[in-house]
């Protein structure tokens, strides 16, 4: 009788009691729950199939490369150059195929041999060559990096259709990513749980020497584990250039940090000798499930940084704190089944009331449904051009009663495609997007347009794609008054050096077309070297710095932004103004004030505020159904030392 009341007991608390051992055992699971529900409760967007899919989607890549990087801290090192070597694949599939005519299936087999081939390097040197893997590694992601741009010469290169679809969905609602990263998953754990690789791992990270004296040939597992963390990193690299259709020399940029925060808080620990693949795929789950989440809370994009932050330290907290209440003993009071239960419950707690306090404070509240709902995505805030063009697009908002959301992209053409993803999934009446890259944004804006919501391009343009409108300012033109400013300053005869805006980008091409095509008119001029700087400040200084050894005769410099300009200016400290005279665009208030102190001879000034502002006006055109132009220019104007004091801007 005492054995049926035992089994009753015991069936009747099976169910939950699995479920909650469930918990204790996966700190990083009942985050992400939390996460869930504490989103699902402050958006009713969140926990919709759509967005569900769209998470999914937005944590394949990230899942992926985490998938390969858990083969290397499980053993103890570390693998930093997983995103270099996911952009060179990509690269070297889509150059071979496009470029060269490679067979697609072959072109792809290359690319996934780029990735073994650079693990098997960073495995050589770590192993044979006794360097750190942080150093060997850190190695191998500028070497990555560098041969992408190399290959690529600086510019995104079309990836193949055939390739691309892995980027669609199947059957209208799978997305290909999706089911490419639980295959990945699948295959990562059976690796690690079934196989004898998988049990090396596990044994060097434990202890490297007692692995070798029980006969592990170690030397050989390392290059076997950064080998598979190569493959997986080219594997993430195809899917990431399928998604935005085309291979980008500076993608995933930075995703390294990612994969290893995945890792992580997925549970496995730096030290090595734990971790598991279903771990890591929650802890890609919870970074998507974050950042999908504060971009349908309209949160600042300044601060969604700060809040992901916070919630990996508390996730990995949980986990850490969890574990230490199951080593502790009973008698010190936190021990055994009920004290870990506590600690985990209630630390859930503590995160569950963190996320909601603080995204219901960003948040603000939910917005009036009456009022028309816009989406700006911008390429970067780390820019003062772009932060204008956000004030003067929601100076205009505020004006018309429009609820809108800014994004910051920062720069990565994947994390802009997610944004726009999260923008069309939660239905907005319309979408403003200023491009990372005007071809990778193709595919993002054409789901919208699907969804039939209106897109505005902003200072950029889409390629591959419809917007309603593109407001821009005149970047042709102005590229020819930069040019002929700075050749008339020098008198139709000198030397000089172009610093190029970043590559992909609409208004790099079209300011670099004006600035040759308005060189032509001055044969005396010299075009000693041309460099990209990427649009930002401290490239600009460094690329300067740099040509300034190489060409220390440099009379002028003309640069595709302010920001660049600066950069030069900072870089020939007393030259400029005086033996060497430089030339921006875009009118910023940094570059103005420059200007007025004579170390910057011109600037070709834009009115960012009024390209926010302008681009609002037509996306509510475009929503009323009202006839907008199909490009919309905003002048440009020269200011020199002469006149800006009466440039308003």
């Amino acid at each position: 009788m005492a054995t049926d009341t035992l089994k009753s007991t015991t069936g009747a608390s099976g169910a939950p009691g699995a479920f909650r051992r469930l918990l204790l055992d996966n700190g990083a699971l009942t985050a992400l729950i939390v996460l869930v529900i504490a989103l699902s409760a402050l958006s009713g967007d969140f926990l919709t199939t759509d967005n569900l899919l769209n998470i999914g989607v937005q944590a394949a890549v990230t899942a992926i490369l985490a998938f390969g990087v858990t083969f290397v801290i499980v053993s103890a090192g570390i693998d930093l150059s997983v995103g270099s070597v996911a952009a060179l694949s990509a690269t070297v599939l889509a150059w071979s195929a496009t470029s060269h005519g490679v067979p697609v299936v072959l072109a792809v087999l290359m690319a996934v041999a780029t990735g073994v081939v650079a693990g098997l390097v960073n495995g050589f040197l770590i192993a044979y060559g006794k360097l750190p893997p942080f150093i060997a590694t850190l190695a191998m992601l500028s070497v990555g990096r560098g041969l992408a741009l190399v290959i690529s010469q600086g510019s995104p290169i079309a990836f193949p259709d055939s390739v691309s679809h892995l980027g669609d969905t199947l059957g209208g609602w799978l997305p290909v990513p999706v089911l490419v990263m639980v295959v990945m998953g699948l295959l990562a754990a059976l690796v690690l749980g079934r196989t004898y690789i998988g049990r090396s791992m596990y044994a060097i990270g434990g202890n490297e020497e007692a692995a070798r004296l029980s006969g592990l040939r170690v030397h050989r597992q390392k290059l076997a584990i950064y080998a598979l963390s190569g493959l997986f990193a080219a594997v993430a690299g195809v899917v990431l250039a399928a998604r935005l259709s085309s291979a980008q020399p500076q993608a995933a940029d930075g995703y390294e940090l990612d994969a290893i925060a995945a890792v992580v808080i997925g549970g496995a620990s730096l030290a090595g000798g734990t971790g598991k693949a279903s771990g890591t795929l929650i802890g890609a789950l919870i970074l998507a499930v974050l950042r999908n989440g504060l971009n349908l809370l309209s949160v600042s994009a300044f601060w969604q940084q700060v809040v992901i932050g916070v919630v990996i330290a508390l996730a990995v907290l949980l986990d850490t704190v969890r574990r230490r209440a199951g080593a502790t003993p009973v008698a010190a009071g936190a021990g055994g089944p009920k004290g870990r239960q506590a600690v985990t419950y209630g630390l859930a707690a503590v995160v569950t009331v963190a996320v909601v306090g603080a995204t219901s404070f960003l948040h603000g509240g939910s917005p009036s449904s009456a009022n028309p709902k816009l989406g700006l995505s911008l390429s970067t805030l780390n820019n003062p051009f772009f932060v204008q063009i956000r004030s003067g697009a929601q100076a205009e908002a505020e004006k018309l009663g429009v609820d809108l959301t800014v994004t910051d992209a920062q720069n990565d053409a994947s994390q802009q495609a997610n944004q726009l993803q999260n923008f069309t999934g939660s239905k907005l009446d319309g979408i403003i997007v200023n491009p990372v890259d005007s071809d990778a944004a193709g595919n993002s804006v054409t789901a919208a347009g699907k969804a039939g919501i209106p897109v505005v391009a902003v200072d950029r343009g889409v390629n591959k794609a419809s917007v309603d409108t593109l407001v821009a300012s005149d970047n042709v033109a102005g590229g020819e008054l930069a040019a002929k400013t700075l050749a008339e300053k020098l008198g139709g005869r000198g030397k000089i050096v172009v610093l190029q805006g970043q590559a992909g980008t609409s208004a790099a091409r079209e300011r670099a077309a004006g600035f040759a095509r308005g060189l032509r008119a001055y044969p005396g001029i010299r075009v000693l070297a041309q460099q990209p700087a990427d649009f930002d400040r401290t490239k600009g200084l460094d690329v300067m710095s740099n040509l300034l050894q190489a060409h220390p005769d440099v009379q002028g410099v003309i640069a595709a932004n302010d920001e660049m300009a600066l950069g030069a200016v900072k870089a020939l400290g007393s030259k400029a103004g005086r033996s060497v005279q430089v030339v921006g665009f875009d009118g910023t208030p940094d570059g103005l004030k420059a200007v007025e102190g004579g170390t910057l001879y011109a600037s070709v000034a834009q009115q960012p505020s009024q390209l926010g502002r302008i681009a609002v006006d037509n996306a509510l055109k475009a929503i009323r159904g009202e006839k907008v132009e199909p490009t919309v220019k905003v002048p440009v104007k020269v200011v020199t030392k002469d006149d800006v004091a009466g440039f308003s801007g």
